[in-house]
């Protein structure tokens, strides 16, 4: 699994994960790229999910139908007033829609009337 956390993520979230924490992420339906990554701070993982990567104290977590989507992030981190916070892209990308928020990687699952065709 190919995950890179940029240092200015990195700094965050060593300040932000408490022991036991770690950063989940996840891929939805969304945007009109048709899919979008998502994130949270947890602390229980659910049966489904597993450590996907790891880069000193910080843990990335992921369910089963997320890690398909997610070799190739690259988790970065911006304090800008607009769109601050994580940001995620993929070196996979095949499109992304005009705000960046969304996605499709190429050779994965079509995206049609807004519903994951595998």
């Amino acid at each position: 699994m190919n995950i890179t956390i940029t240092k200015k993520a990195e700094a965050m979230l060593n300040t932000k994960l408490a022991s036991g924490e770690f950063l989940r992420i996840f891929v939805k339906e969304g945007g009109c790229a048709g899919l979008t990554y998502g994130a949270a701070i947890a602390n229980e993982m659910q049966p489904d999910e597993s450590v996907v990567h790891t880069a000193g104290a910080i843990r990335i977590v992921a369910d089963a139908a997320s890690v398909q989507f997610i070799d190739g992030l690259i988790i970065d981190y911006s304090d800008e007033l607009i769109n601050g916070g994580l940001q995620f892209t993929n070196s996979n990308t095949k499109t992304t829609c005009g705000c960046g928020q969304s996605f499709n990687l190429q050779g994965f699952p079509k995206i049609e009337g807004s519903k994951c065709k595998i």
